[in-house]
Parts: C-alpha cells; structure tokens; sequence
C-alpha cells in the first residue's frame, strides 16, 4: 500500500513539475511581450511629433540618446536594428562583443516578422546564456515599419529556476506530510484487518468436529463481517454434519451388533422348539397337563426371542425402497381401521394429496406410531389416538397424537435413538426404524408432547405433483 502511495505520489509529483515548468515559461513569455507592449507604447509616445523614416541616420540620431533610458525605466536591454536586419543601436554593446546577441537578425527570422507583423518570441541558447527574446517593428505615425525593435529577457531561466525550486520544495512539503499521515493510516488500516484475520484465522485452527467450538460476534457489516457470518455459517454446518455422522455412527454400530444378535439368537431357536414339541411328545407321565403346560411356556418363550431377532433382523436390513406416486389418504385411513377394538379416529383434511414414496414401508411408519400411540397411554385412561392428514406448504402432513403420559424432558433428546424406549417391554427400535424410513423419503418426523396429557408424532413428506416424481435415493 504505501509502495502504490509512493508510486503515485511520485506521478503526481512528476506531472506537477513539467506543467508548472510549462506554465512558469508561459508566465514570462506573456511577461515578456507586455514589456515589449510597454516599450513600443513609450516611444510610440515618443514619436508622435516626429516626421521619421526608414533611414538609418535618421533613426540612429533619434534614438542614440533615448535607447539608454527606456532600457534603465523597463529594466531591461534594448536593441534597435534596421529594416534590413543590421543592428543600429544597443543599450549593452557588449553582450554582442561576447557574442551572446547577434548582430544581424537570421534571414529565417527576419522572413517570419513580415510575414506575421507581428510579435516574434525567440528562445536563444549559448554556453553562457539561456534567454528569450522577442522582435517587433517600430512604426512611424503612419503605422509604417521604420527599424525593428529587440528585447532580450535574461531573467526568465533566473525567475523560472527560483520559483521552481520553491514549488518543488513546498511539494515536497506537502507530500512528504501526506506520506506520513498514509503511512499511519496504513499501518493500522493493515493491523487491524490483519489482526481481524489472524483471529479468524486462529478460531478456524481450533475448530474441531467432536464441538467446543463457539461462534464469532463482529459489530460491523463490512467485508470481515461477511467473514465472520460465513466462518459462523459453516460452524452451524459442521455442527449439523457431525451430529447426523455421530448418529449415522450409531446406527451403523447397532445395525452390525443386531445382525449378530439376529444370527446368534436364531441358531438354537429353531432345534430347541422341535426338541420341546419331541419332548412332550414322546415322554410319558403321569401328569400330562404340567408337561403340556412346561412345553407350550418354553415354546412361548422360544416364539418371543424368534420375535426378538426378527426385529434385529429387519432393523439390521432395511428392505430398499420401492417408490411410487400414490395418493396418501387412502393408505393412511386404511391403517386407522385395523384397530376397531380402539379409540382410532382419523381426519383428512385435504383427500387429493400425493406423495412419491414406498407404501409398504409408510405402512410401517404409521403401524408404528400407531402402536407406540396406544401403548403410551396408562392402563384405566380411556384411550384416544387421532391420526389426521393435512397440507401444509409443499408437504403431506400426517399427524399421530395421543392421550398418553408424554415424554419426560430428559428422554426427549433420546427419543428417536436406537434401544431407547419408555415402556417396561419391547427392544426401543420402533421409533428409530420410523426415522430411517421417513429420512429415506426426504422428508422428517418431529413431535410435541406435554407430560400426562399426550404427545403428537408429525410426519412431513414432500408432496409431488400429478405426473411427476421425485426420486428417492
């Protein structure tokens, strides 16, 4: 940054310099020509009376005594030449001695003045002197050229050095000031932005996966701003991400051990129930009722852990997905009426909704929810179970809600894990299976729930329109 100061500063500097040198030349160019103006006004004055010609003489005898003296009021040389270019008159004969002002005026030169009848300016340049000069006629009072008249104007280059030599010295001044006062500006410009990135920077290297992390704050809404909201955006995202891998972990370790139990379980259950049935058949007693009765508990038993590793089973392999577009209420009512024996009311408040999804496995979303409805319920409450079905946005909103206990704050962030349940039987894999398939199909599954008055199960699956489908990965 202060290298591009430096640079342009520099620039600036450099452009100053040459149109100042442009402008000063131009000062004492104009400088020159009014004093030329002056002189030729006084012996204009000089000459109202007198009858003067083109004749040498004459003119050498008019101004021989006057040329001194308007040189000593205007402050400067005068030179008189002739018509044809000779010198007559000098105010300092030895400036053309030293050969520093010629003695005739150049052919190229004396072409020009007739040409323009006007003010020429001429800049001369010798090894002892650098100056302007300028050359004009003097006319008679009848406007009629008679000599030509030479100013030369040693002060120019003089003036021009000094009042360059003090602008550049006040630039310098002033730049060196601006330099300064960029330089700190710079300084902690860069230091803060700097520090503002070192400490991002440092929040990035100690964010970890496992959490502890902690979001920005900034006050202002500037380009670090942007930063910090993006650097808090990704945090909630990483948050997000690790909590569904963790969980994606788990599930992926419940899924190996279940299909272990499933296998282990399996493998003596099936000789041991034929051993049983063996037995009670083949052995004699006297009392055959308590055979009868040992043998039909052992392959009650038997039955329960079969039905334990079928569950292990089907949570370990989850048949794939067989989507198809259907519409929702007719499956959902169909479900509400297999339970005649309980209170299972269901509404539908929108009878035209579609959903692109397996039904086989929405059916055993709603079984699910349906059974978990009615087993929350405490045993001499009168049971009510509502199943509803709605629209809400873009998705089919399936609702379960009972009157049972609720779900105690403590449990709730446990709800949809696997093994987790709140009933004193069952394996805690019903709620976990409903995620998984409810996630397959791109939708989600949330609840509200209010100890000893009920919880409601909401299922949000998106809607798709008549003939379209949207895949399910």
């Amino acid at each position: 940054m202060l290298l591009i100061l430096a640079i342009s500063f520099l620039l600036t500097g450099t452009i100053s310099f040459y149109h100042f040198k442009q402008e000063n030349e131009q000062y004492h160019e104009e400088r020159l020509k009014r004093k030329e103006s002056a002189v030729l006004e006084s012996i204009k004055y000089f000459l109202r009376d007198q009858d003067i010609t083109d004749n040498t003489d004459s003119i050498v005898s008019l101004f021989d005594t006057k040329v001194c003296d308007l040189a000593q009021i205007n402050g400067l040389e005068i030179n008189i030449y002739g018509l044809n270019g000779n010198l007559l008159i000098a105010s300092a004969p030895y400036l053309h001695e030293q050969g520093i002002i010629p003695t005739k005026i150049a052919p190229e030169l004396m072409e020009r003045l007739y040409q323009t009848s006007d003010q020429v300016l001429r800049r001369y340049k010798t090894d002892t002197a650098d100056f302007l000069s300028t050359y004009d006629f003097i006319r008679n009072y009848q406007s009629k050229p008679v000599a030509i008249i030479n100013l030369p104007y040693f002060d120019a280059e003089d003036l021009s050095r000094e009042d360059l030599r003090d602008f550049l010295w006040r630039l310098t001044e002033i730049y060196f000031l601006l330099f300064l006062g960029a330089g700190l500006i710079a300084y902690f410009l860069s230091n803060y932005i700097t520090g503002s990135l070192q400490l991002i920077g440092d929040h990035i290297k100690a964010t970890r996966l496992k959490g502890g992390n902690y979001q920005l704050a900034w006050k202002y809404k500037d380009e670090i701003g942007d930063l910090v909201a993006e650097y808090n955006r990704m945090l909630q995202e990483l948050e997000r991400s690790a909590a569904k891998l963790a969980q994606t972990e788990r599930e992926s370790a419940w899924r190996e051990m279940a299909k272990q139990v499933a296998h282990e379980i399996k493998n003596p259950l099936t000789p041991m129930r034929l051993n049983v049935q063996y037995l009670e058949k083949s052995i004699q007693t006297d009392q055959p009722e308590k055979l009868k009765e040992f043998s039909e508990s052992m392959i009650h038993q038997i039955d329960t852990l079969s039905n334990i590793a079928a569950a292990f089973s089907r949570f370990a392999s989850m048949p794939e997905l067989r989507p198809k577009l259907f519409p929702v209420s007719e499956l959902v009512k169909r479900v509400a009426t297999l339970y005649p024996e309980h209170n299972v009311e269901f509404k539908a408040l929108d009878q035209e909704l579609q959903i692109y999804a397996d039904p086989d496995q929405l059916i055993r979303v709603m079984n699910n929810l349906i059974n978990n409805a009615l087993q929350a319920i405490p045993e001499g409450r009168k049971e009510k179970v509502v199943v509803s079905l709605s629209r809400e946005n873009q998705e089919a909103l399936i609702e379960v809600c009972d009157n049972g206990s609720g779900i105690p704050e403590n449990q709730q962030d446990k709800i949809f894990e696997p093994r987790f349940t709140t009933k004193s039987s069952g394996m805690g894999l019903g709620l976990a299976l409903v995620k998984r398939i409810v996630d397959g199909f791109k939708g989600r599954i949330e609840f509200s729930t209010k100890l000893n008055q009920g919880t409601c199960f909401k299922v949000y699956l998106p809607l798709s329109e008549e003939g379209t489908e949207t895949r399910v990965s």
